[in-house]
């Protein structure tokens, strides 16, 4: 999969990726289909971020959460 090319088919694939690394637990609350390529480098950032890291402290969580509630449609 190449995320340097902006396709919908990316943007679910890294919103599925950060969910399942960050265990979320409201996954409906952040649905795949709830974004689109307008943000996609935005998203692409946080994905890179978020794969890079091991773990996150509670307020990292929560910023990850409020950014990509800021990405949505």
């Amino acid at each position: 999969m190449d995320l340097t090319i902006p396709s919908q088919e990316n943007v679910i694939y890294m919103v599925e990726q950060i969910k399942e690394k960050l265990r979320m637990v409201n996954v409906d609350a952040m649905k795949s289909e709830h974004f689109d390529e307008k943000h996609y480098e935005d998203l692409c950032y946080l994905y890179e971020m978020v794969m890079k890291r091991d773990s996150f402290s509670p307020s990292e969580m929560n910023a990850i959460v409020a950014e990509l509630g800021s990405l949505r449609k």
